[in-house]
């Protein structure tokens, strides 16, 4: 199989976060890509290759150009005033702040603006996050141009990773949503039925609110339920999207410590439901942070429950684009990845 990553990722580095209101070591580090990259090079059986670039226009299609203009050129304007550590809001924008006073403006402060866009304490900006992210999403577009062209798979290692990250809005580690910029790539191009396939233990709100209302890119997400797991306010199972998409977006939540056998029989339901909806391409968000010892999720998959999960979304015959999201115990990060792609491709030839 086709993997695409680039080193760019390590540019994206920080030391600590907040959660819970405590402040803690940070989660989001560079030896999981790493971690993952030796363990597929070890496998011997993939083609590793870097991205290309494919320009802002990508990007652009998903997300606000203004949020993507911050993400660039904050960091400079952050050091600017002699700062060096990393930007964290201090203030959150929430949608009642200006209940009956009109729209909000952007800040002008460095201080303000990070608010304006980002929902969250864990998701640090530093002087490689931009850098970072924007070959995460040329790492993923390499991948799909590749399935594009006739693969029946290629992985992409992107770092950061995506799915939390909105039209106007970023956070759970995420800054630009590659799965979404994928999907709108590929259905710009007459791609085909794509559909999306989240298996992150964490629900990809940014995805759903970027294919709410459309019909034409099926969402479907196994995930923590949001009664406990984070990011709380979204992935219940009676959202199943709103307008011309009503209907196009399934949520599963899990109790926790659903093991391998019983999130298996889950996973069939979902690729059940893309049926007619997704029959030819998909792209999959695949977070391992699912995985029974995890620092972040509470489920129990083991790691031949992730190959057995590779083969069972190969067996349904979709060409699939699949992009690392999140997955933070990074002993075993790289063989559990390793575990759903050699599953993937035993399903391809099964």
């Amino acid at each position: 199989m086709l993997v695409v990553h680039s080193p760019a990722h390590l540019q994206h580095r920080y030391d600590v976060e907040i959660q819970h209101g405590q402040t803690v070591p940070a989660l989001e580090i560079p030896e999981r890509a790493t971690a993952i990259l030796e363990a597929l090079t070890a496998a011997g059986r993939h083609t590793l290759a870097s991205p290309r670039a494919y320009g802002m226009a990508p990007l652009e299609a998903v997300h606000e150009p203004a949020m993507l203009r911050y993400l660039e050129t904050c960091w400079q304007e952050w050091a600017a005033t002699g700062r060096t550590h990393p930007i964290v809001p201090e203030t959150v924008l929430l949608h009642t702040y200006r209940d009956g006073m009109g729209e909000v403006r952007e800040p002008r402060t460095p201080a303000g603006r990070i608010g304006y866009w980002c929902f969250d304490t864990e998701s640090p900006i530093v002087e490689g996050t931009w850098p970072a992210t924007r070959e995460a999403a040329d790492v993923a577009l390499t991948a799909a141009e590749a399935v594009l062209d006739g693969a029946a798979a290629a992985y992409g290692l992107c770092r950061p990773p995506g799915h939390h990250a909105a039209r106007r809005m970023f956070g759970g580690y995420c800054y630009v949503n590659n799965a979404a910029i994928v999907a709108e790539w590929l259905t710009a191009r007459g791609a085909g039925r794509v559909g999306i396939l989240d298996v992150d233990y964490h629900h990809g709100n940014g995805t759903q609110q970027l294919f709410w209302e459309r019909a034409d890119v099926p969402y479907a997400s196994l995930h923590g339920d949001p009664d406990r797991a984070y990011p709380y306010f979204s992935g219940h199972a009676d959202e199943t999207g709103g307008g011309a998409g009503a209907g196009a977006t399934l949520n599963i939540p899990l109790p926790a410590r659903t093991g391998d056998d019983a999130y298996l029989t889950e996973l069939e339901r979902a690729l059940d439901w893309l049926d007619g909806r997704a029959d030819e391409l998909l792209v999959v968000s695949l977070g391992i942070d699912t995985y029974e010892h995890d620092l972040l999720g509470d489920l129990a998959i083991t790691t031949d429950g992730y190959r057995r999960m590779g083969e069972l979304v190969a067996r349904s015959g979709r060409r699939l684009i699949v992009l690392q999201e999140g997955g933070y115990h990074v002993p075993t990060l790289g063989a559990n990845v390793a575990a759903w792609l050699a599953g993937a491709e035993a399903g391809r030839r099964g």
